[in-house]
Order: structure tokens, then C-alpha cells, then sequence
């Protein structure tokens, strides 16, 4: 697939290491969270698709090969990039703690229970017993203790978890975190989907061993099997998997094809068995083709999917200055953009949460208005006495060149000098990071609950050398609106909380807003099952969530 953005979330390429900053990853992100897809696989598309929900007693045995994106950097949560890939992998391989049920509500998975004290400074996790690594050692209280404080001391992950304080195991199956401020959707980030990273929990052997990444040792329903980098994953059925029944396959291989065209032509020809696509390229062929399995995140979301914008940096001209901010956002018609950029299957933004959602209001944003962004553009001319250039950053695939190429005409098209700037995919995060950018295109904030955004958008997150907080956007009252939807269990009150984020952001313009992302999956009609995952007490989990399946449920028919 042609590249889009910063594939989820600033995790996926670098992490901070002492004073310099190191490209790790090749995709994905420990905070993009658990964006959510379709519980029920709704397509817009013409015709009626088989939709991933099977009721037929399954098949056990077979092999399914899956065409994926993008390829990951390694397996080891607190040092590896789970984006969508990483996010199958690990589910292959590894157990979350968690996992989102359909109704959206976090449900243990491999803890028997998740619970806070009444100020959410406190939650203890009982976990199940009886359930070992694929090397034999138990998954118990010690071992998830051991990778909550391999996440803490991590470059990668360690950000996230930084308002824990402690890790105590208080029985053998209970272990205690205690945070320095309360935390009330803690929960989330234990729920195994975009932004789950720190909730799939790895042997301590394979966390202790400095090639551990390279060998994946977890609790999950495939054992690890072989890996060759961008050329397949394997993982083979395991035999004692603590879940009564599963997995129905023998044997699942991961096939990276970051090429959108040659994944979708993987599909149409056999070559794989099921794909899954950021691309609206793809997307618009798996819906003309109603004799597939499909499903599509388009109408149905369980949080927020990601944002393709254009990031901005608010710390050096020429967006330092507010005019100049206005002006780029009244230049982009985010309907246009849908339309010229992702044939209209992408619906519009103009924030950073979507219409349905409860942390959604009208929150400010700047209309489109050529004319009046001609005006601020001349008006900032005429006080500074040079004109307005900008530098937009872009990877140079084919599509994010085409996205560029777009905003550069739209940013000419009011007056703004505008010069596109190609970087390679590993070293842009780094320049985000680092602050050497006027302008990126860009996408993220994917997220089930806005608060695993925090570090993007906290003020605290900027400092001289490098900023999470890559807009560098120091709006003091942000920090505050996130903190009370931080620490405030009441639903009302976080909503208005988050509401007030987006108005903020509406006002501030750290971001000019395009369109959110559509993820779908294609299979073969034989694959059956990938989108009805089940929770280990019965009830119905979450089926596609921002592109990553379950594949504990799916099996193959003759």
C-alpha cells in the first residue's frame, strides 16, 4: 500500500533514547489505541457480501494466509511498533488482558478481573489461573508484573505508563497498580487493539533475552513457527492453548504487500486467502466484487478512527503566527479532499472526533473560505513585509505524493509559497519528533478513548530537544481539559471535558483537518468466522477493529 501518513501514531517510527532519537519501526503505534471497526461487517458498497459472521459448526485444520500492509520491526511489545500488523501478530501469538466487548465496555481476557478503587488511583488485576507460556511458565501475577516495569523503563512505551507509580503483586494471581494521579480509563490501554501495546503480556523469559523480539514467546493461540521480514509470519496451532476449542487452524501465515494494487490483486487470485486496507483503492474493489467477504469500518465505530491531516508546527514561522493557520485551514475543503484524494469513501473531518461520538460537538474550525484565507495571507504579507512560504513534508510513495501535491496546490492557490519536501518513511517521524518541519502530511489520533492521545496533545509533552507533543501546540487550557477528562469517572463531565479539547483545538489549528480513515477486510468465501470473536466468558467481543481481526475463531470451509 502507498503509504498514508504516519501510519497511526508517532510510536510506529521512533522512540526517545537519552537526548537523540531513534527510528525503530516501520509501522503502526503504541497509542494509536483501539480505534474500532464494525461489530456487524456493514459494507456500503453495492450487493450483498458474505459479512465474517458464521454460525456453522467450524472446520478444524487448514492453513489461511493473510496479506497485511505493512511489515513490523519485531514482537516485543515494550520495543516493537504494534500498528495494525503488529496488532495481528500479537493477537497470533500473544493474549491481551483485556479485550472491548461489542457493546464498546472493556472485558478481561486473560485477567479473570480489571477493577479501580473509588478514585481511580488504584487497580488491581486478578489473573486467570492455570494459564502458561508456550514455554511452559506460568502467566501469573509475577509475569505481568515483570512486563508492566519492562514497559515503565522502556524509551518506546514508557511515556505512556508514566503516571504509574508503582507495581506491586499482591498474590500470586493479583497484581496492584497504583498511579500518582487518578486514571480512570486505564482500562482502555489494556484492551489489546491500536494502542493496547502495554495489555499483551510476553514470557519474562522473552523479554530478558536481547533477541527475544526476533522470537516471540506469548500465551496466545498460535505458536510461533518462523519469521522471515517482508516475506512471511508463521504461526502454528497450539495445542494447549488455555481457551477450550481454539484455534480451528492449524497453521496462519502473515504476508506483508505494501503495495495496494498487487495486496488487492493477492486477493482476486487466490495467492491469499484474506487482506486487510487503509487504501480506498482498495476498498472500492473489494466492494464491486460481492462474491467476497467484507466488512468495512465506514458507518460503524466504536471510538475514533484516525485523522489524515497535515500536521503543523506551531513553534517557528510560518505557523507560529495564527493568521497564517486560519488561512491553511480555510484553503482545504475537506469534501473535495474525500473526493480527489480517496474517491469518496473517506467521510470528512474537521476534528479530532467524528459526528456519534460523545466527545463530538461543533467545535470552531475554520469553514472553507478561499477568499477570506487570500485576505489573512495578504494581511500577514503586508505587516511582515515578505511573503508566506511553506515547506510541507512527504513521504515520496506515489499516494502520499498525490496527497501533498493536493495541499501544495490548495496553499498556492491563496498565496502561500509552498515547496513539497520528500523524506524517506524512517527518518519523518524523527524530524516530527525533533521539531525540523514547518508542515507533514500526516495521520493519527485513532483512539477508543481520547485519553490515549494524552501524550500527543499534552503541553507537557514538548521540551527543547524533542516534543511527543509534535504540534507543539502549548495551549495551557488543553492540559487542563485533558486532565479533567483524565481523572473524572463521570460520563457527562468527560464528554464535556474532550469537548472542550476539540474546541480548543478548533481555535488553536495544530492540525489542517481532511478526512478520517476507512479500514475494510477482504477474504475468500472459505474464510469463515473473522469478524465474530468471542470473549473468554462467552459474551461478543469487538470483530474488526482498525483493520486487525481475532484469528482465535476463524476458520476455512471446503
Amino acid at each position: 500500500m502507498a503509504e498514508r501518513i504516519d501510519r497511526r501514531s508517532f510510536l510506529a517510527r521512533g522512540a526517545v533514547t537519552g537526548a537523540g532519537i531513534v527510528a525503530i519501526g516501520a509501522s503502526g503505534g503504541l497509542l494509536e489505541a483501539c480505534s474500532s471497526g464494525s461489530s456487524t461487517g456493514t459494507s456500503t458498497g453495492s450487493g450483498s457480501h458474505p459479512n465474517g459472521v458464521s454460525t456453522v459448526t467450524p472446520k478444524p485444520g487448514g492453513k489461511l494466509i493473510f496479506g497485511v500492509e505493512s511489515e513490523e520491526k519485531g514482537f516485543d511489545p515494550t520495543t516493537a511498533t504494534f500498528d495494525t500488523t503488529g496488532i495481528l501478530y500479537a493477537r497470533t501469538v500473544f493474549d491481551p488482558l483485556a479485550a472491548i466487548a461489542a457493546d464498546g465496555s472493556v472485558q478481561p481476557y486473560l485477567a479473570t478481573s480489571i477493577t479501580a478503587n473509588a478514585d481511580h488511583t488504584t487497580w488491581t488485576i486478578v489473573m486467570r489461573p492455570n494459564v502458561v507460556f508456550h514455554d511452559g511458565t506460568p502467566c501469573d501475577a509475577t509475569a505481568v508484573a515483570y512486563n508492566f516495569n519492562a514497559h515503565k523503563a522502556s524509551a518506546l512505551t514508557g511515556p505512556a505508563v508514566a503516571n504509574i507509580a508503582t507495581i506491586a503483586v499482591a498474590d500470586p494471581m493479583t497484581v496492584t497498580v497504583t498511579m500518582h494521579t487518578p486514571w480512570v480509563p486505564f482500562d482502555y490501554y489494556l484492551c489489546g487493539g491500536i494502542g493496547g501495546q502495554i495489555a499483551f503480556i510476553a514470557a519474562p523469559s522473552m523479554l530478558k533475552d536481547k533477541n527475544g523480539t526476533m522470537n516471540p514467546v506469548g500465551t496466545g493461540p498460535f505458536v510461533f513457527g518462523g519469521w522471515a521480514p517482508n516475506d512471511h509470519f508463521t504461526g502454528t496451532k497450539n495445542p494447549h492453548y488455555w481457551r477450550p476449542g481454539y484455534p480451528y487452524l492449524d497453521t496462519i501465515q502473515f504476508k506483508p504487500i505494501p503495495d495496494s494494487d498487487q495486496l488487492l490483486n493477492s486477493l482476486m487470485t487466490g495467492s491469499v486467502d484474506i487482506i486487510h486496507s487503509s487504501a480506498s483503492v482498495v476498498t472500492k474493489g473489494l466492494r464491486s466484487d460481492s462474491s467476497l467477504g467484507y466488512i468495512d469500518d465506514s458507518t460503524h465505530v466504536a471510538g475514533e478512527p484516525d485523522m489524515t491531516c497535515m500536521l503543523l508546527n506551531l513553534s517557528k514561522p510560518p505557523f507560529d503566527n495564527p493568521l497564517v493557520r486560519q488561512a491553511a485551514a480555510m484553503a482545504i475543503d475537506s469534501k473535495q479532499y474525500s473526493q480527489v484524494i480517496d474517491s469518496g469513501i473517506s467521510p470528512t473531518s474537521n476534528g479530532p472526533f467524528v459526528p456519534g461520538s460523545p466527545f463530538y460537538a461543533p467545535d470552531g474550525y475554520p469553514t472553507y473560505n478561499v477568499a477570506k484565507a487570500k485576505q489573512l495571507v495578504q494581511q500577514v504579507q503586508q505587516s511582515t513585509g515578505s511573503p508566506v512560504t511553506v515547506t510541507l513534508n512527504h513521504v515520496p510513495d506515489p499516494f502520499t505524493t498525490k496527497i501533498a501535491e493536493y495541499l501544495q496546490a490548495q496553499l498556492i492557490g491563496i498565496g502561500m509559497t509552498t515547496t513539497l519536501n520528500p523524506i524517506q518513511q524512517a527518518q519523518i517521524i524523527n524530524t516530527a519528533l525533533l521539531g525540523g518541519f514547518e508542515a507533514q502530511v500526516w495521520r493519527q489520533f485513532g483512539a477508543i478513548d481520547p485519553d490515549l492521545n494524552y501524550i500527543f496533545w499534552s503541553p507537557t509533552q514538548i521540551n527543547s530537544v524533542y516534543s511527543i507533543n509534535m504540534a507543539r501546540n502549548t495551549d495551557p487550557a488543553i492540559e487542563t481539559a485533558l486532565q479533567k477528562g483524565r481523572q473524572t469517572a463521570d460520563p457527562t463531565a468527560r464528554s464535556a471535558a474532550y469537548q472542550e479539547v476539540a474546541s480548543l483545538m478548533g481555535k488553536d489549528i495544530p492540525y489542517i483537518w481532511a478526512d478520517r480513515t476507512v479500514w475494510s477486510i477482504g477474504a475468500q468465501p472459505k474464510v469463515q468466522n473473522f469478524d465474530n470473536p468471542t470473549l473468554p466468558g462467552g459474551g461478543k467481543a469487538f470483530g474488526m477493529i482498525t483493520g486487525a481481526i481475532w484469528p482465535t475463531q476463524v476458520w476455512i470451509s471446503s
